[in-house]
């Protein structure tokens, strides 16, 4: 049995240090699925994780038995904006837009998602697979930093995060990026770990 463990692998993209910092962020395959509203009240949000984390162990499992390779399902990652982006700032989240993804190894192919998806679709019947897509994702240069601590407590950091760039003569371009480290379910609030990456150009 091969191992490939991405989390070692691709660790500088997925650790930060509390102070923000710039990095040139690869191409890299995900799992991807959109949506629209409150994470913490809309079932969509969770149905579309259910998706995305089904999807993940499904293919980690086949590519097992069928290649011999192991590897860890990487953590869940979030794109946040709004067509209004003061609603994203004053926090209006029933405004929010959201692509929840999570990092695929290039063993991981569209004819190999599709096996995947029927797989889910006769085990999971309502789980909506077939809104999941695998696609390429490149932010190249970015600034990022840990927060450590709920979510409800970052917007402090993301302002630092901004200032930084502005501080460094850069201007943010694309999406605001959250890589969740911590599980919410297992984690207490104050030790939560979140990755937050701010693509610049």
């Amino acid at each position: 049995m091969q191992t490939l463990d991405l989390r070692k692998l691709l660790k500088p993209y997925f650790s930060a240090p509390a102070e923000p910092v710039l990095l040139n962020v690869p191409k890299f395959n995900y799992l991807m699925i959109d949506g629209i509203g409150d994470p913490n009240t809309t079932p969509v949000y969770q149905t579309a994780v259910q998706a995305l984390y089904s999807l993940a162990y499904t293919l980690k499992f086949s590519i097992k038995k069928t290649e011999g390779v192991d590897y860890p399902v990487m953590a869940l990652e979030g794109l946040w904006w709004a067509d209004d982006m003061e609603s994203f700032v004053k926090g209006e989240r029933n405004n929010w837009r959201w692509t929840m993804m999570i990092l695929q190894p290039e063993l991981v192919t569209p004819d190999r998602l599709a096996g995947a998806c029927r797989e889910v679709e006769r085990k999971k019947p309502g789980v909506p697979v077939d809104e999941v897509r695998l696609e390429e994702f490149y932010e190249g240069q970015s600034a990022q930093m840990m927060h450590n601590g709920p979510y409800a407590a970052e917007g402090p950091n993301i302002a630092r995060l901004h200032d930084f760039i502005a501080q460094n003569n850069l201007q943010r371009r694309g999406k605001h990026h959250e890589i969740y480290l911590s599980d919410p379910n297992r984690t207490a609030p104050e030790k939560m770990r979140t990755i937050l990456r701010q693509p610049v150009a």
